[in-house]
């Protein structure tokens, strides 16, 4: 009996050791990710030096009286600002190199030889809507998909104007 016990005892002692090998000690692993509101213009990111897009008025002969034209942003559509949900973008349209250089318009179009062509930015297709230097256009609260952004230009014409290319760059800022 003495041995039926003793092999009781060192099995009892063997589940024992094989338990205490196989003991497990539980945890959590803690995960993190930290997401900032961001914004694309045109499909492309960035802080500075963002392209909002282009204001071509076209090939007018100098005689031309109006010209008008949309801001054009990548792929010929209009511009295009996609932000993270929940923020408000809103478009500063600020100062250009050539603001008040010409009468007729806040905005103008040099040919580098002293030439201006006056122009404005308008928030709708028939020009009635002036968004003056430094106005802002505020977009609905973002859901997370792009918004079409309309801005419009309308150049005049006016006597004396020499044949030449004409341009401007406007500083446009976004925040959100």
């Amino acid at each position: 009996m003495r041995s039926n016990l003793s092999r009781c005892i060192l099995a009892g002692l063997g589940l024992v050791l094989a338990f205490q090998a196989h003991a497990a000690t539980t945890g959590n692993i803690n995960s993190t990710l930290t997401l900032t509101a961001a914004c694309q213009v045109n499909g492309s990111s960035g802080t500075s030096g963002m392209n909002f897009g282009t204001l071509d008025f076209g090939t007018q002969d100098a005689l031309f009286t109006t010209a008008g034209a949309q801001v054009m942003g990548g792929g010929g559509g209009a511009m295009s600002v996609l932000c993270s949900a929940g923020t408000i973008p809103v478009i500063r349209v600020r100062a250009g190199v050539n603001d008040g250089q010409s009468t007729g318009g806040t905005r103008a179009l040099a040919d580098g030889a002293g030439n201006f062509v006056p122009y404005d930015f308008y928030t709708d297709a028939g020009h009635s809507q002036l968004l003056a230097i430094d106005g802002t256009i505020t977009l609905p609260t973002s859901s997370g998909v792009a918004q079409t952004v309309n801005l419009y230009g309308q150049a005049r014409g006016k006597a004396g104007l020499p044949a030449g290319v004409y341009t401007d760059t406007v500083s446009v800022e976004l925040s959100f």
